[in-house]
């Protein structure tokens, strides 16, 4: 069933729990993350982010995840990651997507906040949810500040809880991205996660944290994240990595030829195992 990103936050936060969202790329993706999701008994967020055009455009993939989305026999949420451009926005919107990030976290602060706001005020013609984000996320940010550091960042890189306060004020959003150490990719090194900003933020903020570069975290990090109140969980690469590995895996075996059709399953098969987890993790069920 089709329902706002908002809508089910708030039961993550009733629960104390996070939201898995799964960026999608591909139907394989959409089937793998929606199966396990059905599986665990657990609403999911379905997204795509516009970096991912050159994969699959957004017009092709965002129809299907609507209707499979729709069909579902949990609660989805369609959800636009990152959108800078409110043509993207509102393309997504039209589309029947419950939700959009507008992503001005590179701007100044006052053109940040003022952009999130007409993008909150887009989305509430279509009675959709907005995530807005304040700090920094991008690998480029946080290796810029030194090569070879891994994932270390400056002070400036993360989130700073009286400007998160200032921003969600003035914005109307209903759930914060914030920095606090993690990025998105593969790591190069184990993050180094300040989780006590994210008590600090959730102390002036009464929003549900949204973390970026999920992906790679280890479930007890995950947990502790969580238990701060971190209640949205963007997640892709591992997904990707998961479902390319094990592909690589059994076409490498095969003793005769491989088909197309079998790819996909291996594919389907293994992203949806690791979606299980993480939904799983996510919502409690694995301690």
């Amino acid at each position: 069933m089709l329902i706002t990103m908002k809508s089910i936050l708030k039961l993550a936060e009733a629960r104390k729990i996070a939201a898995g969202a799964f960026n999608i790329t591909s139907l394989e993706g959409i089937q793998a993350v929606l199966g396990a999701a059905e599986e665990a008994g657990q609403p999911v967020i379905l997204q795509f982010a516009p970096v991912h055009e050159t994969i699959i455009p957004l017009k092709v993939i965002g129809p299907i995840m609507v209707m499979m989305a729709e069909n579902a026999a949990v609660p989805v949420a369609v959800h636009l990651d990152h959108g800078d451009d409110f043509k993207v926005l509102k393309q997504a919107l039209d589309m029947g997507f419950t939700s959009v990030m507008y992503d001005g976290s590179a701007l100044p602060f006052e053109e940040n906040a003022a952009g999130t706001k007409i993008a909150v005020e887009l989305a509430g013609v279509y009675g959709a949810s907005v995530e807005g984000e304040i700090g920094a996320m991008g690998r480029e940010e946080f290796l810029s500040v030194g090569e070879g550091e891994g994932n270390e960042a400056a002070e400036s890189c993360y989130t700073d809880p009286d400007q998160a306060e200032t921003f969600a004020a003035a914005t109307g959003i209903d759930a914060l991205a914030c920095s606090f150490g993690t990025v998105h990719g593969l790591y190069l090194k184990k993050p180094n996660l300040d989780l006590e900003r994210i008590s600090r933020i959730r102390e002036k903020v009464d929003l549900p944290i949204v973390m970026h570069g999920g992906s790679g975290i280890s479930d007890e990090d995950f947990r502790q994240c969580i238990k701060r109140g971190v209640r949205k969980i963007n997640y892709y690469t591992y997904l990707a990595k998961a479902g390319g590995m094990y592909v690589k895996e059994k076409a490498t075996k095969a003793e005769d030829i491989v088909f197309y059709h079998d790819v996909t399953m291996w594919g389907v098969e293994a992203m949806k195992k690791d979606v299980l987890h993480t939904i799983k993790v996510f919502s409690g069920v694995e301690q």
